[in-house]
């Protein structure tokens, strides 16, 4: 789950990270209100979950506080990257007199930790990192002894931070392991990491991503969970237990098995560049069992979807045989006609291109012969399957 600015500056300040003051509002009233609290200059920030904010306007400094209620007027309801602004923070402003980069992620391809800090930060860090990675110190962390003291002051030495400010940086790279490791997180950011005129140290803006895998642990984080900002479909899969991500693309997908839906995302991409670039919908993985009612759901949600034109099932039978797989699919589609809405009827107009292979693929293909639905069609291979998928969409 990826936090809000404002939720992650909340988290900064329960495990001690030097932070301004600031509140959420979700109107320009509130927002006033929030600038009388704070007193002097406020910065209001758009509340979104993408970058760019500053460029599209989302980020404005405000004198007062009638400033601040016409500004957060300007921002709330803005569009920036296709996210609605339905918030905003305001925030104590600050003068700036050096601007820093620190951070602690999830190495997934080297299995650990990392660390990584630079001087030069308030700037995409990707462009320090390909235009002058000399800048970007990158540390790894063993995640047995984690961050102390020797630790940070390696990442610090590094990072080669001023030696004015040396040991507030220490302690906030403590602090910020802190939370990396209490929160269950997959990554603590801020950018920038700022030094004040005074020489403090503040985290004046912050990113996490929480790992979904410890909410057990973290009941709390529920209340963090944006639920206005999550796809209509993604919700209801959620609901249902599939793995579903919806995509812009009119190719609807059903694989099992993580591995083989995101190559079937590559195929049908490729092989809609021939069909005026039909690409895959969504990705949904149903996993290892493909009951018929896994599949009525699966078919529900992204049948459900009006941009979805075709839909291409391709699995391959291992643990599930491929005869289980096909009476779901048959089963699966007499559950979805069954209805008589205008939605239903929508549901039945779309085809289905169904590739199967593997363990009992004879029966299966069978099966879908003997059903004979006029709207399920069987190709032998992944990438003929694919074509025809693609190849349908286009019509529609």
């Amino acid at each position: 789950m990826d936090l809000f600015e404002y939720q992650a500056r909340d988290l900064f300040a329960q495990y001690d990270v030097p932070v301004l003051r600031g509140a959420v509002a979700s109107t320009p009233e509130q927002a006033r209100a929030a600038a009388e609290e704070i007193g002097g200059q406020v910065v209001i920030k758009a509340q979104v979950k993408t970058g760019g904010r500053g460029k599209a306007g989302g980020v404005k400094l405000a004198d007062d506080p009638a400033d601040a209620e016409a500004k957060a007027r300007a921002i709330l309801g803005m569009d920036i990257k296709g996210h609605t602004v339905h918030r905003v923070l305001v925030a104590q402003a600050s003068d700036i007199a050096e601007e820093y980069y620190f951070c602690y992620l999830l190495d997934r391809s080297n299995r650990t930790f990392l660390a990584m800090a630079s001087v030069e930060g308030g700037v995409e860090i990707e462009l320090v990192a390909v235009e002058k990675p000399e800048a970007l110190a990158r540390i790894p962390i063993d995640a047995g002894t984690g961050v102390d003291a020797a630790k940070a002051r390696e990442i610090v030495a590094a990072a080669r931070f001023p030696e004015s400010v040396v040991d507030q940086v220490v302690d906030v790279a403590q602090k910020l392991w802190t939370v990396f490791t209490g929160a269950d997180a997959t990554l603590v950011e801020v950018n920038p990491l700022v030094q004040d005129p005074r020489g403090k140290i503040i985290a004046l803006d912050g990113k996490v991503t929480l790992d979904g895998n410890a909410d057990f642990r973290h009941p709390e984080h529920a209340e963090l969970d944006d639920a206005g900002a999550i796809d209509p479909l993604e919700r209801a899969a959620v609901a249902k237990g599939l793995n579903y991500v919806k995509l812009d693309g009119e190719v609807g997908i059903i694989g099992n098995g993580a591995g083989l839906v995101m190559s079937t995302l590559d195929v049908v991409a490729y092989a809609g560049e021939q069909y005026g670039g039909v690409k895959p919908a969504n990705f949904l993985d149903i996993g290892g069992g493909a009951s018929a009612q896994v599949m009525a759901d699966g078919l529900g949600i992204i049948l459900s979807d009006p941009a979805v034109k075709s839909v291409f099932v391709n699995v391959f039978g291992g643990i599930t045989a491929c005869d289980e797989v096909a009476t779901g699919i048959v089963q699966a589609l007499a559950m979805l006609g069954s209805g008589d809405t205008v939605g239903e009827a929508e549901r039945r107009a779309k085809p289905l291109v169904v590739r199967l292979d593997g363990n009992n693929v004879v029966e299966g293909r069978r099966i879908l012969d003997e059903a004979a639905h006029d709207l399920v069609e069987q190709v032998d291979t992944m990438d003929g399957a694919a074509r025809r998928a693609a190849e349908l969409a286009s019509r529609a």
